[in-house]
């Protein structure tokens, strides 16, 4: 099988962990039989530097081209200064828009092997975490009407029936292949978006009358994540909203270096990122957690290609290499010896390759 891929290294530490990423894919194409084909784009703060604009037509038009997208990392403090337009996030918003990727999976899984790195007391998570956040992606606040009146600044959130409905079924479909329980995160006490929102997920519900569906204010659910973090299964949630809670459940993970995510719209087409950001200050420095880029790719497989044995063979090979006590910097412990960004790649590797 044949797989072109679109791929956006990025800023910062984001060459130094697609690197790996593509290390561990062309490893795993040799088992399985897959041949990955590369094609390499700018965007973000690379892009602006050299072509004054943070997504060139060209990356766009290739990524439509494309099968699917492996992105490293966008951003830095060297563009904080510019126009919105123009920063590095604004290539993220636009291709999320423009490729209709409507649909965000950011699990949350702490993995036993990192339980000590968990800021909560031991008896909070209790045999671990595994959380997916479904975050509506292309509407809400981000996308809405903005600007400035004088001394007034103003963003405008909204959200048609359609755009709730189509991230509900998102949400219900993947709670019916984990243990079925969504909890809806809005703030329908005082948002009119919130109360729309509200009532478009109890109508798809009704879609899905096995699934337990449960409705919480966003201020509730940021406590109950560190109060109770496991009564949660699938959170879906708008644009803003999933945002945050996300980073939050990520923090409770012990890493945001260990987590992936999935940029979704209809078809099998995706984007594929770790949540975390650039990080500058170690990029080039061989320091960088290569895993959450690493289970990107494993959730491309998944999601985009359905090959389930191969995307379980990637997080297989990141267990392995877990239970071997080999760390990096972000994710170790007292007497482990750390190691680097190219290291915990090739250790990955060296799982898929002897299976």
């Amino acid at each position: 099988m044949d797989i072109t891929l679109a791929v956006i290294p990025g800023d910062g530490i984001g060459p130094d962990i697609i690197a790996e990423t593509q290390k561990v894919l062309d490893a795993l194409g040799e088992q399985f039989g897959h041949r990955f084909i590369y094609r390499e784009l700018p965007a973000g703060g690379n892009a602006y530097d050299q072509f004054g604009v943070p997504l060139p037509a060209e990356t766009l038009a290739a990524c439509q081209a494309s099968d699917s997208v492996l992105l490293g990392a966008v951003g830095g403090p060297a563009w904080d200064n510019l126009e919105g337009s123009l920063r590095p996030e604004a290539a993220l918003l636009r291709l999320r828009s423009e490729l209709g990727l409507f649909a965000n999976l950011r699990p949350a899984i702490l993995y036993p092997q990192l339980s000590g790195a968990c800021p909560l007391k031991a008896d909070k998570v209790p045999g671990g975490l595994d959380i997916m956040v479904v975050r509506e992606l292309t509407g809400g606040i981000y996308f809405g009407e903005r600007g400035r009146t004088g001394d007034t600044a103003y963003d405008t959130m909204a959200y048609s029936l359609e755009e709730v409905e189509r991230i509900a079924r998102v949400a219900f479909e993947i709670a019916g292949k984990r243990t079925n329980r969504v909890t809806s995160v809005d703030k329908a006490n005082v948002l009119e978006s919130s109360r729309l929102w509200r009532e478009a997920v109890n109508r798809v519900s009704e879609e899905y009358p096995s699934a337990e569906l449960n409705h919480m204010y966003v201020d509730n659910a940021a406590m109950q994540l560190v109060w109770n973090p496991q009564q949660f299964d699938v959170i879906v949630t708008s644009n803003m909203f999933g945002d945050i809670l996300s980073d939050e459940a990520s923090m409770i993970t012990g890493s945001i270096g260990m987590l992936p995510s999935a940029s979704l719209r209809n078809d099998k087409f995706g984007m594929y990122e770790p949540i975390h950001g650039s990080a500058p200050d170690i990029a080039g420095s061989d320091r960088a957690n290569p895993i959450a880029a690493v289970l990107s790719s494993a959730m491309m497989l998944r999601y985009s290609f359905g090959l389930q044995k191969e995307a379980q063979a990637v997080e297989q090979a990141v267990s392995k290499v877990l239970d071997g006590s080999w760390r990096t910097m972000d994710i170790m412990s007292d007497g482990m010896e750390p190691v680097g960004t190219r290291k915990m790649g090739d250790l990955i590797v060296q799982h898929i390759t002897r299976g």
